[in-house]
């Protein structure tokens, strides 16, 4: 069981907020309203406020369908 803790853990990568908003382009708040609506989850750290990056790659970026 202490091996798939440590297994999940090492898939997410948590950063802060003002790292995933500059990592994806956009604004702090982008992240904050997204965590708010439950489009990604966000995890408190002490005051802190994380996100994964794996998840925010999954849920934020969406590919834009070709006309061809």
């Amino acid at each position: 069981m202490a091996a798939q803790n440590k297994k999940t853990s090492a898939e997410q990568r948590l950063v802060s907020l003002a790292e995933a908003a500059e990592q994806f382009g956009v604004s702090v708040k982008t992240i904050r309203r997204r965590i708010a609506d439950g489009t990604v989850h966000g995890y408190r750290v002490g005051r802190l406020i994380r996100v994964d990056l794996n998840e925010l790659q999954q849920q934020l970026l969406v590919e834009i369908p070709s006309l061809k």
